[in-house]
C-alpha cells in the first residue's frame, strides 16, 4: 500500500486567558434508546488550538463536532467512555494482519479537508446501508460540506483508493500535538471482505506511531451499543474513568 502519512504539526503554543464552558438541554441519545444525553461544550476558536486547548481537552475525553469540543456530561448515565490506543503498544492480530494483506492494492492519499460530490456519494450509500433512518442519513451535500470543512482545529481527510483510483474510503482525522483523533469514518458497505472499519482504524494506529505521536482517539465506547463495540478489539485500548487513563480489560 502506497501512503502519504505526510501530519502537518500544528501552531506553536501562546497564551489564551478566557475559555468558557456551556451545558445543552437534554436530547435523546444517539447510543442508547430511552435515555436523554446532555453535553458539555466550549467553542474552539483557531487562538485557542494555538494554546493547546484542543491537545488538553482530547486528552481530558473531548471529541470535536464541527467548531465545537464536547463531552457528555448526562445526570444520570455514565455509559460513555473515552476510549485512546497508545500506539507504541499496539499489535495487529491475526485479523488485522489479513486486512492489511487483503487491502494491498488500496493507495491512502491525505488531502485537504474539502468536500466532494465523489466523498458525498460513498457518504451517503454508507449512512443508506449502516445507519438508516439516522440523522445523517438525511444530510445534503451542503450538511456533508459542513461536516467536514467546519474545523478550527488542524483537520485532514485521508482518502483511501483502490487500483482503478475509485473511492472506497474516507476518514476524517483531527492532528494534535500529542495524537491523532479519528472522526468520522465511511466506506463502501458492498466489500465487506476489506473489513474497511477496521482497517481504517489499523493503518491510522500505524501513522499515529510513524508521526511520533503516542495515542490514536476514537472518541466514545459504550458496551451496551453494538456499532461502538468494535473498538474493545484494538488491544490494548485505554478508557477515561475517574482515575484517568486505564487498560479496559472488557471484552478480553
Amino acid at each position: 500500500m502506497n501512503d502519504n502519512n505526510d501530519f502537518v504539526d500544528p501552531a506553536p503554543h501562546s497564551v489564551v486567558n478566557d475559555v468558557t464552558f456551556f451545558q445543552s438541554g437534554e436530547m435523546p441519545c444517539p447510543y442508547v434508546p430511552g435515555r436523554l444525553e446532555r453535553r458539555l461544550l466550549v467553542k474552539l476558536t483557531p487562538p485557542l488550538v494555538a494554546a493547546g486547548l484542543f491537545d488538553d481537552l482530547t486528552t481530558a475525553g473531548f471529541r470535536r463536532s464541527q467548531d465545537y469540543l464536547y463531552r457528555p456530561n448526562c445526570s444520570s448515565c455514565q455509559a460513555c467512555t473515552p476510549v485512546r490506543l497508545p500506539v507504541e503498544r499496539f499489535r495487529p492480530n491475526r485479523t488485522m494482519r489479513r486486512l492489511i494483506k487483503a487491502n494491498e492494492d488500496l493507495t491512502a492519499t491525505i488531502v485537504t479537508a474539502a468536500a466532494t460530490r465523489e466523498q458525498y456519494t460513498l457518504f451517503h450509500r454508507y449512512q443508506a446501508a449502516r445507519h438508516r433512518d439516522g440523522d445523517m442519513e438525511a444530510m445534503s451535500f451542503r450538511d456533508y460540506r459542513v461536516l467536514i470543512e467546519n474545523s478550527a482545529a488542524n483537520t485532514v481527510l485521508i482518502e483511501f483508493r483502490d487500483g482503478q483510483a475509485q473511492l472506497v474510503a474516507g476518514c476524517l482525522v483531527d492532528v494534535g500535538d500529542r495524537g491523532l483523533s479519528a472522526v468520522y469514518s465511511f466506506f463502501d458497505t458492498d466489500q465487506p471482505a476489506r473489513s474497511l472499519g477496521t482497517y481504517i482504524v489499523v493503518k491510522l494506529a500505524e501513522w499515529t506511531h510513524a508521526s511520533g505521536r503516542p495515542h490514536l482517539y476514537l472518541g466514545y465506547w459504550i458496551e451496551e451499543c453494538r456499532k461502538m463495540a468494535y473498538k474493545i478489539r484494538f488491544r490494548p485500548i485505554e478508557g477515561l474513568g475517574p482515575n484517568g487513563w486505564r487498560e479496559l480489560a472488557t471484552g478480553y
